[in-house]
């Protein structure tokens, strides 16, 4: 299918909600991609690259607004980074990976549908052992799927009480930098070409995403959207898992 101005529009949309809650956005970049019958090999280290910018814009406008915690953010890292370019590596049959993308976009569906407004009262310590085992098996599926990680990662933080919905944010958005660089820089190194529209996408995805960190940060309240999106990713992720 033909790229088109509509195609431009909703990658504006999809960047501005994820980094609006310190995400990069590449599951809605893939689902739309995969909406336009972009290729896997195409469609994971585009979503990547578009990644690298949109997290990045995000985690500078949470992490001046003091939300960030290395103590958190470091154990996941060290053990996701690596794994991620391992998952980099690995192809996959292009109809099984639509069918995990599928379910993949589930997670932003319930990160956006039932953790929007989710209040943790009492902050807990984080264990060591635990974030290396979720860090190098998200790194792994990042990398796999061709994701950043954050929109497994969030939900996971909020339920083990780690963090608050900020401090989430602002941890997600450089694990997924991480993540997405370290992914990206697996695919390549077997030789794969980015879009020549690339410099549009990053363009698009990095203004995007600067309004969307902004207002984000400063508490935006943008529910209603978020709830569409999460319609839009949820109808996605039936029709890639059953066609």
């Amino acid at each position: 299918m033909e790229i088109n101005y509509i195609f431009y529009c909703l990658l504006f949309i999809v960047a501005f909600l994820y980094s609006s809650v310190g995400h990069g956005g590449a599951s809605g970049y893939l689902a739309l991609m995969a909406f336009y019958s972009l290729s896997p090999e195409l469609m994971k280290p585009t979503a990547l690259l578009l990644n690298l910018f949109v997290s990045l814009t995000s985690f500078y406008l949470f992490y001046r607004g003091k939300h960030f915690k290395w103590d958190i953010f470091l154990p996941l890292a060290i053990a996701s980074i690596p794994m991620a370019f391992v998952g980099g590596l690995t192809t996959m049959e292009a109809d099984f990976y639509k069918k995990i993308l599928g379910f993949l976009l589930l997670f932003p569906v319930i990160r956006f549908l039932f953790f929007a407004n989710f209040k943790t009262e009492e902050i807990k310590k984080n264990n060591f052992f635990i974030s290396l085992v979720m860090g190098s098996s998200i790194g792994l599926l990042s990398g796999l799927i061709g994701i950043g990680g954050g929109i497994i990662l969030s939900p996971v933080l909020l339920l083990l009480k780690w963090t608050d919905q900020k401090q989430t944010a602002a941890i997600s958005a450089l694990f997924i930098f991480v993540n997405s660089f370290s992914g990206l820089a697996g695919h390549l190194s077997k030789g794969i070409q980015l879009s020549p529209d690339m410099i549009s996408y990053v363009s698009i995805a990095f203004l995007a995403g600067l309004c969307g960190s902004y207002y984000g940060s400063l508490k935006f309240n943008q529910n209603i959207l978020k709830n569409t999106l999460a319609i839009v990713l949820l109808l996605a992720g039936i029709k890639l898992i059953f066609t």
